[in-house]
Order: C-alpha cells, then structure tokens, then sequence
C-alpha cells in the first residue's frame, strides 16, 4: 500500500508541472499549448512503444477505443479547460477548483465501486474527507482574499474561468475512474505499456488538433505568429518537458498507484498535485505562503495520512 502512496506522490509531483505552462506562456493561446504539449507526448511515446510493441500488439480494438477516451477526455479536454481557466483566472482559482477532486473523487468512487474495491466505511472516511476539505477552504481563503483586493479585477473573466476550471474538475473524476476500471480489469498488462497506448492515442487527436488550429488563424488572419509563437525554443523545451515528465511519467506512476490502491483511496492522493501546484505557484511568485495556507497544507497532508490509514471492508 505505501508503495502506492508514493507512486501517487510521483504523480503529483509530475502533474504539479501543468499548471506551470500556462502561467509561463501567458501569450500562447491555451489550444496551442493543450496540442504542443499532446502532439510532444505522442512523439515521445513513437519510440517506447517500438520497445513495448509486443504487449501493444496485445491490445484490442475496444482496448484502443478506451485508451482514446482517456486521451481526449483526460488529456486534450482536460488541459484545454485548465488552461484556460488559468490565463482567464490565473493561477489561485483553478488550483482552488483541482483541489477538490480529492473530495469529490472519493466520493463518486466509493459509491460506486465500493462491490468491487470493499468499501472505505463512511464512518471512518468522513474525518480525513473533512480535514482535507478544511486544509483546501484555508488554502483557498488566502487566494481568494487576494483576488478581492485586487482593483483591475475583472469579475466575468473570473467567472468564466471557474466555470472553465468546474468543467476540468468533471474531466478529472472520470478520468482516473475509468483509468481505474481498465487497469483493474486487466490485471495482466502492464502499467506502462497503457500509458504509452494513452500517448498513441492522443498523436492523432493533437495532431489533427494543430492543424485545425494552424488552419483557424490563417484564415481569420491572426497576427499570432504560428507554428510556434513569439518563444519558439521556450515553447519547444517546455512542451517537450511536460510531455516527457508530467504526460507521460506522471501517468505511469499513476497507473502504478492505481493497481495497488483502492479507486477512493487513489482519488484522495491527487491532493499531492494540489500541494505540487501550489508550491510551484509560489516559488514562481518568489513569495513564502500566508500562516493560513501553510496551515492548509499541514491539514491537507494530516488528511490524506490519516486517509490512507482507512481499510477498506470486503466486498458484500
């Protein structure tokens, strides 16, 4: 079990990465961001999966129509929205939305696969959901004051930037839900060889996406300077950085976290991306965190401890 955690923590650490891209290239369209990144992890995936190419040959046709609903639901939707809500709220609200999906993934999880996890009794889950829903609120509090005291806000972009950021949190409890079903229903197969599959899948989506979008801004005649934009080796070396760590690593560990851990359980652990998220955004702000969120990062950690501590009940 705490291989898990700490497989868990992996990805979080990894995924942390992909609120970093939109703050840094706050003049790339979010589309050109969600396609430079994708088209990246499947040119990484080409050559892992010449090595694996056996245990993909292994995969079937309903196989691969999963592993493209995950890509374009939990990769190029997922990052298109959270993206989006960054550049349109900055970096406090959507990371504020992101980080309920602990909460709200346990929740959904446990009512739903409970017959085939054990069920993490209420009773004793309510205590770590509440602590880690506190730890959130207080983390939170000190975003949103910020938000308010600032004089050039604009409210409607705000609003259409939680409105974004609620539609990555939907994209993000399917996500690692189905993940879950696939991985658990194909104990065999290795962890690695899906998150490649997910990387095949997602070139044809993210390159059909880039040309699309190429396409788009020649004829509305975009003063955006395509392919790569004003920081063409910037663009590149990012992209190519979160491909490589938060897409494509981050998704191995998490598969990895996924078949040890009950689905419920695993959904508590992407707290880890919330705090990942968070100390990135500071470190890029050069300032240290208000009492009040260090205080929500000590009960954001006490929650998922005290979490993982929960056995689940065996089924029926």
């Amino acid at each position: 079990m705490w291989l898990g955690v700490l497989y868990a923590l992996g990805a979080g650490l990894l995924w942390g990465l992909v609120f970093v891209g939109p703050m840094l290239l706050e003049e790339y369209p979010p589309a050109l961001q969600v396609v430079g990144r994708y088209l990246a992890f499947g040119l990484i995936a080409l050559p892992l999966a010449w090595i694996d190419r056996r245990s993909l040959a292994r995969l079937t046709r309903a196989d691969w129509k999963d592993a493209l609903k995950l890509a374009a639901i939990g990769n190029l939707l997922y990052y298109f929205l959270l993206s989006s809500a960054i550049q349109r709220a900055g970096g406090p609200l959507p990371t504020m939305l992101i980080g309920t999906l602990p909460v709200v993934i346990a929740i959904v999880s446990n009512l739903r696969n409970g017959d085939r996890d054990g069920r993490l009794p209420w009773s004793r889950l309510a205590l770590p959901l509440l602590v880690i829903a506190v730890g959130i609120a207080c983390v939170n509090q000190v975003e949103l004051d910020a938000l308010r005291a600032d004089a050039d806000a604009d409210s409607g972009r705000y609003l259409l930037g939680g409105v974004l950021g609620l539609g990555a949190v939907v994209c993000w409890t399917w996500y690692p839900i189905r993940n879950a079903d696939w991985l658990r229903e194909h104990p065999g197969r290795s962890p690695r060889v899906w998150a490649t599959a997910q990387g095949l899948a997602t070139l044809p989506l993210a390159l059909a996406g880039y040309v699309l979008l190429w396409g788009g801004m020649a004829l509305s005649d975009s003063s955006f300077p395509m392919p790569l934009g004003p920081r063409p080796a910037f663009f590149l070396g990012l992209m190519l950085a979160i491909a490589l760590l938060a897409s494509w690593l981050g998704t191995l560990c998490w598969n990895q976290a996924s078949q040890r851990l009950p689905t419920a359980m695993v959904g508590q652990l992407i707290v880890f991306e919330t705090l990942a998220a968070l100390s990135y955004a500071y470190i890029l702000r050069g300032v240290w965190p208000e009492p009040l969120t260090l205080a929500g990062i000590a009960l954001l950690i006490a929650g998922v401890v005290t979490a993982v501590r929960v056995r689940p009940q065996c089924p029926g």
